[in-house]
């Protein structure tokens, strides 16, 4: 009897020695082991002649399962903040490991061999596959710097846009002096005059000439009245109470309590106590506030309460015996 020997692929431990890997079972496990990874590899040499560059993602961590070897390969190529798509898996199919490994499990599980070449890459095909990767990664720094031109572009622009806002704020205004007005009244006459000439002129609503502004003539001049301080009323700046702290009147009371008092309170802890007990029990609607007298209480004492207890007394009667042992009757007194 042979030894008994683990086939990987069809996950179970046989006796027939090397008749195992020609039965249609294991044919069959190997077919569906080869067709999972031939769309990878086909993946991988399509980026042989155009090599594809892009940022670092999470991602691009991923690992593939090489069945000739039986050890997991990174996918992409990652270095920093670059990965060039299918590039680990790639190295490591043209690396002579594989290829040693790739001939023994053709031997061992008898695979078609016409099928082994698409498992394999030569090192012509590598070293294309490196100059392609050096052609994507200088149109990626190309794609990059054109975008940081476009970024600091637009940086520009909103610092300019930031400027000219702040320029037009602190940008001093002509604001006419009012002492200069008072001394120079003729300039405010004049002034006055022409907005009245052209107020005076015919419009649409035929509206009343505007009077001229005389108010600024010489000899008038603005007087300080002072400072108006009501009289026993404070103010922040004297060191006076703030209205938001002061007390209202309707609540200036002392002895006003805040919230329920003792006696509601035992009220109300008497009504939860009553709500827990069933509706329809007898007195659930009695009114314990009603007036009764003393003699409210009835006396049913008979039979299915039925009349007065007295009535119910029993007394034994008085019977003169008319039969007496010895014959003799009494004598009546």
């Amino acid at each position: 009897m042979a030894p008994p020997e683990r086939c990987p692929l069809c996950r179970q431990t046989f006796f027939c020695g090397r008749g195992h890997v020609y039965s249609r079972k294991h044919q069959r496990q190997l077919k569906v082991a080869l067709e999972r990874l031939l769309p990878q590899v086909e993946a991988a040499r399509k980026a042989i002649r155009a090599a594809q560059v892009e940022r670092y993602v999470p991602e691009h961590e991923r690992c593939c399962w090489c069945l000739c070897c039986g050890c997991e390969v990174r996918k992409h190529l990652s270095h920093g903040n670059l990965t060039v798509l299918h590039g680990g898996l790639l190295e490591h199919l043209a690396s002579p490991e594989h290829k040693k490994a790739t001939n023994r499990f053709w031997w061992e599980n008898k695979a078609e061999f016409h099928m082994k070449e698409k498992f394999l890459i030569s090192p012509q095909d590598y070293a294309r596959f490196k100059k392609s990767m050096v052609k994507g990664l200088d149109s990626y720094e190309e794609k990059e710097d054109e975008v940081i031109k476009e970024m600091a572009a637009q940086i520009r622009e909103v610092e300019h846009s930031r400027q000219e806002v702040v320029r037009s704020v602190l940008e001093p205004q002509a604001v006419p002096d009012p002492e200069e007005g008072s001394s120079a009244p003729g300039s405010w006459k004049g002034t006055n005059s022409q907005v009245a000439s052209t107020s005076q002129q015919p419009s649409y609503l035929d509206l009343p000439p505007a009077p001229e502004l005389d108010w600024m003539e010489t000899g008038q001049s603005l007087t300080f009245i002072g400072h108006q301080d009501t009289p026993g009323v404070g103010n922040i700046h004297s060191g006076a109470t703030p209205p938001w702290m002061l007390q209202d009147e309707e609540y200036s009371s002392v002895n006003q309590l805040i919230g329920p008092s003792y006696e509601e309170f035992l009220k109300e802890k008497e009504k939860q106590k009553l709500k827990k007990l069933p509706p329809d029990r007898v007195g659930a609607n009695f009114d314990h506030s009603s007036s009764t007298s003393a003699g409210w209480l009835p006396s049913f004492g008979r039979v299915w309460n039925n009349g007065r207890r007295w009535q119910s007394r029993y007394e034994p009667s008085v019977r003169t015996p008319t039969h007496h042992p010895f014959g003799s009757q009494p004598v009546s007194c």
